[in-house]
């Protein structure tokens, strides 16, 4: 989606309320998509939207605008999954609790096949988890990938292949 040219005039004139209800209803769906591929949960991903926003409304005014909005969203959603998914980890670590499965959101439609891949990526560790999602599932170019998570082309493309390789393995799909 091509950003309107009437959104860096916004910024530049500090319209922030304008421009920030613009922003919101036109990158709402796709972040939540985003951070539900992190996720996995509605509950979860949901909680982290609203978050991701109250961080960009506070941080708007310092916005310089070098980057793209998406760009610049797609960064703070995909910090505050990584971050909620850290939260969550230690939490359940803490209290030998919670073993969330797939199956047991509502809102999961998926065949078997996808169910299975999904429980493999979610084994992976956070970084690969994140790479091998925006690459496989949103279809997200290395360089895109590179300016949202502030990481080299290099380091991604290494990131993904490792995914991959044990993705593969736990798919049994090592022949293929």
């Amino acid at each position: 989606m091509q950003e309107p040219g009437i959104w860096k005039e916004q910024l530049q004139k500090q319209q922030y309320q304008t421009l920030f209800g613009n922003i919101v209803e036109a990158y709402t769906e796709r972040l939540y998509w985003h951070i539900r591929s992190i996720l996995l949960r509605h509950d979860w991903s949901d909680d982290v939207l609203q978050e991701c926003f109250i961080k960009a409304w506070k941080a708007l005014p310092s916005f310089r605008g070098d980057a793209a909005f998406y760009t610049w969203l797609y960064r703070i959603a995909t910090n505050e999954a990584l971050a909620h998914l850290k939260k969550e980890r230690r939490f359940q670590w803490q209290e030998g609790a919670l073993n969330y499965h797939l199956s047991a959101d509502p809102y999961f439609d998926g065949d078997e096949a996808l169910k299975s891949l999904l429980d493999a990526v979610a084994e992976l560790p956070d970084k690969q988890q994140t790479v091998f999602k925006l690459k496989y599932f949103q279809n997200l170019s290395f360089k895109e990938m590179s300016e949202m998570l502030n990481t080299s082309v290099g380091a991604l493309k290494a990131s993904f292949h490792h995914a991959k390789e044990k993705v593969k393995v736990q798919l049994n799909l090592n022949e293929f």
